[in-house]
């Protein structure tokens, strides 16, 4: 689940109930901070909270100061300066600076951009809204993009598979299993909401919608199997495409491929052996190679979740 969706979900609640609140937003940092830009809580009018911008001092103070200005109607920026002596008060040794944009909702006039992002959000539509802040005299317009929770493609069923698919639905995949065997992909090893398709596991692939936005783990059973996805899988514009296995395996399929046709070029992008090295024994520490491995991949590539409208 996309992070801020709680985070909205809090405060649409808050001013529908007739409570003014505040979404506080990290929109610019600089050195070293426990959060970066985009990171949200909201805090309600008495001073509890929702979601996190960093822990500690910082959040303290930020929603002590948007508290005050819940009561007073004002949407202002709350600038912080993390210095060794401050922030280590909580325990933070970070020494720099955080931005905060304070935007404080009221009526439910002012909560309709907000209540239509969080159901675009849900929807796993792309969605943004708009802080307007005051700052030293200034009008400051922020936008605040949502994320759209991208597809993790799990072909196989099996342990590596099911800790893989866990771990990516904590981290707010949408994760979808393939695998043919209906014992092993079913709702007894896969909670919800993780979708489950079972048939053969190359067809599967193959009839999967694939885009930019989608991940594809290759964790099958057998040789075969992982061949027969990992076909149907390359060339179709998947963010990431990993399979797993030794280098000689890797090898013999990538030889496979590439005697049929498919280019350097594409097979130079397959991340095999998957994960990354950190020698990674158990299924869990696997799963966590893995999908670290997903992750760098994908937030070099993630557009900023901040930028400055107006200012």
């Amino acid at each position: 689940m996309n992070e801020l969706v709680p985070v909205l979900a809090a405060l649409v609640e808050e001013v529908e109930a007739g409570r003014a609140a505040a979404l506080c937003v990290v929109v610019a940092t600089n050195g070293s901070t426990p959060r970066q830009p985009g990171a949200a809580m909201t805090v309600r009018g008495d001073g509890s909270t929702v979601g996190t911008i960093g822990g500690g001092e910082v959040e303290s103070a930020a929603a002590a100061q948007a508290s005050e200005w819940i009561g007073q109607g004002v949407s202002a920026r709350f600038d912080s300066s993390l210095d060794d002596a401050y922030a280590a008060c909580g325990g933070m040794i970070c020494g720099g600076r955080m931005q905060v944009a304070v935007r404080v909702v009221s009526t439910c006039e002012e909560l309709t951009p907000f209540a239509e992002a969080l159901e675009r959000a849900r929807r796993r539509e792309p969605a943004s809204v708009v802080l307007d802040v005051e700052h030293e005299g200034r009008r400051l317009v922020y936008r605040l993009n949502l994320e759209v929770p991208p597809t993790l493609l799990v072909a196989g069923a099996g342990h590596v598979g099911q800790a893989v698919a866990k771990l990516a639905d904590e981290l707010g995949f949408h994760v979808v299993v393939l695998d043919d065997r209906a014992d092993i992909a079913s709702r007894e090893r896969f909670a919800e909401p993780i979708e489950l398709r079972v048939g053969d596991v190359g067809e599967l692939v193959r009839g999967y919608p694939i885009d930019g936005g989608c991940y594809v783990v290759i964790v099958t059973r057998g040789h075969q199997h992982d061949e027969y996805a990992l076909r149907a899988a390359v060339g179709r514009g998947a963010a990431y495409v990993g399979m797993m296995g030794s280098r000689k395996k890797a090898a013999s399929v990538l030889d496979a491929l590439r005697a049929d046709g498919v280019s350097d070029e594409t097979l130079s992008n397959v991340h095999t052996p998957i994960g990354l090295s950190i020698g990674a024994l158990t299924v869990p520490e696997l799963a966590v190679s893995v999908m670290g491995e997903v992750i760098g991949v994908r937030r070099r590539a993630t557009p900023k979740l901040v930028e400055v409208v107006a200012r």
